[in-house]
């Protein structure tokens, strides 16, 4: 997890965003356990109460659930949970500011799908 906060956002909130991210690259996968609350907040210098109500977030969300006495671990299917929420609200909400983005430049599908090979083929240059 990135030490640096944003101060836009709440701490709780960028925390669970952190590990909703660590769960999509596939850094922390099904079943695993996430870092305890007390090692959190000291390693990022943070209340405690911080650390648990954004972890608390996640088991809200059914990503996470807690088990006594043993922590809190990623549940079965989250990344797949994630993944479909993600893209629904990318289409819902960015794609629409993305079209009206793409059109204001009069840019056409095949500009941008030449840019998407460029781009895929200069990533594989440097694997």
């Amino acid at each position: 997890m990135d030490p640096k906060w944003n101060e836009d956002l709440p701490i709780y909130r960028q925390l669970r965003d952190r590990v909703v991210a660590m769960i999509l690259e596939g850094v922390l996968g099904d079943g695993d356990a996430l870092p305890s609350v007390r090692n959190v907040a000291a390693e990022y210098r943070l209340n405690p109460l911080t650390v648990l109500k954004g972890y608390q977030e996640l088991v809200d969300e059914e990503l996470v659930e807690k088990k006594r006495g043993r922590g809190m671990f990623v549940t079965d299917g989250a990344r797949i949970q994630l993944l479909k929420d993600e893209r629904q609200r990318f289409l819902e909400k960015e794609w629409p500011e993305v079209v009206a983005t793409i059109g204001r430049l009069g840019l056409d599908p095949t500009t941008l799908l030449d840019e998407v090979k460029k781009t895929d083929d200069a990533g594989d240059k440097n694997d």
